[in-house]
C-alpha cells in the first residue's frame, strides 16, 4: 500500500471517531451496531487495520451519515 492510500485509511478512521464521538455513541455501541468486535472498531480509528466498503456503508448508517462525509478531508 502506497503512502498515499495509508493516508487516505487514516484520514477516513479519524472521521469516523469524529463522527461517533459527536453523536456520544462509543467503539462498543457501534460495533454492536455493526456487528463486529469494538477492537475491530478501535482498530479502524487508529488505522490499525484496513477497513472494506461495506463495513464503511455499515458505519456510516449507524452514524446516520451520508458515506461521502466520511472521505470530506
Amino acid at each position: 500500500m502506497s503512502s498515499a492510500e495509508e493516508q487516505i485509511y487514516k484520514l477516513i478512521g479519524q472521521n469516523i471517531r469524529k463522527y461517533r464521538m459527536a453523536k456520544g455513541i462509543t467503539q462498543e455501541k457501534l460495533s454492536e451496531v455493526i456487528e463486529v468486535s469494538d477492537k475491530l472498531i478501535g482498530h479502524i480509528e487508529r488505522f490499525e487495520k484496513n477497513v472494506s466498503l461495506r463495513k464503511l456503508i455499515k458505519i456510516s448508517r449507524a452514524l446516520d451519515i451520508q458515506l461521502k462525509d466520511l472521505f470530506d478531508f
